[in-house]
């Protein structure tokens, strides 16, 4: 059974800092593509970034290119997302998925993503 479990989100001021992190079980890793996406509310789910975990490749939306750093712990299991510079347009709730590889190898459509988490809240203060 495949699980993808998110943490790290919260409440912090703009330009302050967050760590979120998946901690995902139950795949064969160096198969997939491992992403985040967000949805704040009232609006469509996005993409903000993802790593191939074979790799390491990483791919970033334009909007957190600079700000955010995604990054894998393979003995752990587990990606995470380094967050800086937050501005009040992050908040969102940040949702860890899972796409099967080589059908998406650093993947942007929702719809290429097989598994998902439950989100995780981040909330940025003017």
């Amino acid at each position: 059974q495949v699980q993808l479990v998110e943490s790290g989100g919260g409440l912090v001021q703009a330009g302050g800092s967050l760590r979120l992190s998946c901690a995902a079980s139950g795949l064969t890793f160096r198969r997939y593509t491992l992403g985040w996406f967000r949805q704040a509310p009232g609006k469509d789910r996005e993409f903000v970034s993802a790593i191939w975990w074979t790799s390491g490749a990483t791919l970033y939306a334009d909007s957190v290119k600079g700000r955010f750093t995604i990054s894998s712990d393979n003995a752990k299991n587990t990606v995470s997302l380094q967050t800086n510079s937050l501005k009040p347009e992050d908040t969102a709730v940040y949702y860890c998925a899972a796409a099967p590889a080589p059908a998406c190898l650093l993947c942007r459509g929702e719809r290429q993503y097989a598994f998902w988490g439950q989100g995780t809240q981040v909330t940025v203060a003017a």
